[in-house]
């Protein structure tokens, strides 16, 4: 029996139509709607394509969105003004820097030079450290929307094993951290792990987050398993995932489309997280 589908679009309208009430609510109590500051540098054609559907989100839901656009040849310390302009600015709650940045650019600074009250991409130290305490605040926004997608299609995660291919900290540490205090059984596999194969065709829960084309192959899934693509690769045929997707799907009971899957919820959930960290900034106000 070929698998269910896991599409992000109907999930993230779900989530959508929960921020909409949340920002009406927002504007009646604060009298202002929430505000993000995206950051962009250069001209990557993928950045490009993210930042305008960032953009445009904001303004179906009614979020303010700030933009600033750069040369690749900005500095650093034009990046590192901007943000604490941006710390100090009352009417922004979100600040999101467009990754990747130019390789002259430290992009670990800038991250930091972050408030982590407005660190709504989740990267900050500060906000990765009270993820990995069991204390979630603002989370990396992938990871947020799998999980979100996990809970949309009633999938348990008690008792599971979760095993996730990638370590990065955009995804794959803090999703690890997601399922574990979910109560999954979380292993982390890398390029140097050894008999991948043999670790992925033990998940129940398998997440695939590395970048690389069909590096998951068809036969290493479990039957009955739910797989979680979050890679995003282009080649002559168009944008594919890490996973053989055709073959797996014909084990699996659960995966997720590339594109159309997970990278939906990203967007979505960077929405949530805009409200959320306006939500708490107000609250702490008062």
């Amino acid at each position: 029996m070929a698998a269910t589908v896991l599409e992000g679009k109907p999930i993230a309208n779900q989530v959508y139509a929960r921020l909409t009430s949340q920002l009406t609510l927002f504007q009646e109590k604060y009298g202002r709607f929430p505000g993000l500051a995206v950051v962009k540098v250069g001209e990557d054609p993928a950045s490009e394509v993210y930042v305008r559907h960032k953009r445009k989100k904001c303004e179906v839901l009614g979020i303010r969105s700030f933009a600033h656009d750069f040369p690749a040849t900005v500095t650093e310390q034009t990046l590192l003004d901007l943000i604490d302009s941006l710390n100090g600015n009352d009417h922004i709650d979100g600040i999101l820097v467009q990754l990747p940045l130019p390789k002259e650019i430290d992009a670990n600074k800038i991250i930091e030079a972050i408030d982590p009250d407005k660190d709504v991409d989740g990267f900050h130290p500060y906000n990765m450290g009270k993820l990995f305490a069991g204390f979630p605040r603002l989370v990396s926004c992938t990871p947020l929307g799998i999980m979100e997608m996990l809970q949309a299609a009633g999938i348990s995660l008690q008792g599971k094993k979760a095993v996730v291919v990638g370590r990065s900290n955009i995804v794959g540490k803090p999703i690890a951290m997601l399922l574990m205090q979910a109560h999954a059984t979380v292993e982390i596999c890398h390029s140097r792990t050894q008999n991948l194969a043999a670790e992925c065709r033990s998940a129940d829960i398998l997440i695939a987050a590395v970048g690389k084309k069909f590096c998951i192959l068809g036969d290493w899934i479990k039957p009955g398993a739910v797989v979680i693509d979050v890679g995003i690769n282009r080649d002559e045929s168009g944008l594919c995932g890490d996973v053989d997707y055709k073959k797996a799907s014909e084990a699996a009971a659960y995966i997720t489309p590339v594109p159309g899957g997970v990278g939906v919820m990203t967007i979505a959930m960077l929405m949530a997280n805009t409200v959320k960290a306006a939500r708490l900034r107000e609250e702490r106000k008062q």
